[in-house]
């Protein structure tokens, strides 16, 4: 990595786990400061701003949840990542709802969570400078002209449509919760279904294989994902082709 080495805190209360982290991570060019418990991570950032937070959830003073909420109800900005071992789609939504920009399950690999590290950091720039055309492969998103293109070609939304690629599109390569998407479309009464039946149209839309979705991912019972740009590789789409207005 060029320029000012980025700071990585990783709060876990397991002494095998940071240090496979500080050896992984350092390697790939970061900086990591390490904290066994919420208390010593809030002392830390009472005093110094990392640039990116691993959380544990499972921490012997305080739940990952709640200092996570406490981070957000102040202000803190800082991408958080949360490294746990539950799995259950509830405490993932829950994490995320609560301001997590990803969720990586125990056990993992450095590559996956490297790509995942990359992703958030590049989340948080675009939310402090967002740009005014969004492009992700052939897809194209002008946030300002509310105008959408696939392959150069203009694919015709429905405001509903449009509102749920465009908050997708502001937040690329992170998670979004079902909730969180129908809170800010229809009100936090919606129900999961309007979703669902959007983002299967806007997928026939903008996918050459709406079956095989490429640039909007799902998140099995927890929500969707819209590729960034970066994740975009010269594999061809499946069944890609020009897609014209529908």
């Amino acid at each position: 990595m060029t320029g000012m080495a980025i700071t990585i805190l990783v709060v876990d209360d397991e002494p095998p786990i940071r240090k496979l982290l500080r050896v992984g991570l350092t390697a790939q060019g970061y900086t990591v400061a390490e904290a066994a418990d919420a208390s010593s991570a809030k002392e830390y950032t009472r005093h110094q701003m990392p640039d990116l937070i691993i959380l544990d959830l499972g921490l012997p003073d305080q739940h990952g949840y709640e200092l996570l909420q406490e981070w957000r109800q102040a202000g803190l900005a800082t991408p958080v990542v949360i490294l746990s071992s539950r799995t259950d789609e509830t405490g993932i939504v829950r994490a995320l709802e609560t301001g997590a920009d990803d969720y990586i399950t125990k056990p993992f690999g450095m590559n996956e969570l490297g790509a995942r590290i990359r992703v958030a950091l590049r989340h948080r720039l675009q939310q402090q400078g967002e740009r005014a055309v969004f492009q992700t492969g052939g897809l194209s998103i002008d946030l300002v002209k509310r105008i959408v293109k696939v392959d150069g070609n203009e694919v015709k939304l429905s405001p509903k449509e449009y509102e749920i690629l465009r908050i997708l599109a502001q937040h690329a390569g992170k998670v979004l919760t079902h909730q969180f998407v129908l809170r800010h479309i229809w009100g936090p009464a919606a129900d999961v279904q309007y979703l669902r039946v959007y983002v299967r149209q806007l997928r026939q839309k903008i996918e050459s294989a709406p079956d095989q979705p490429f640039y909007i991912t799902t998140e099995t019972g927890v929500g969707y994902r819209l590729r960034e740009p970066d994740d975009i590789t010269d594999t061809p789409r499946p069944g890609q082709g020009l897609i014209g207005p529908t």
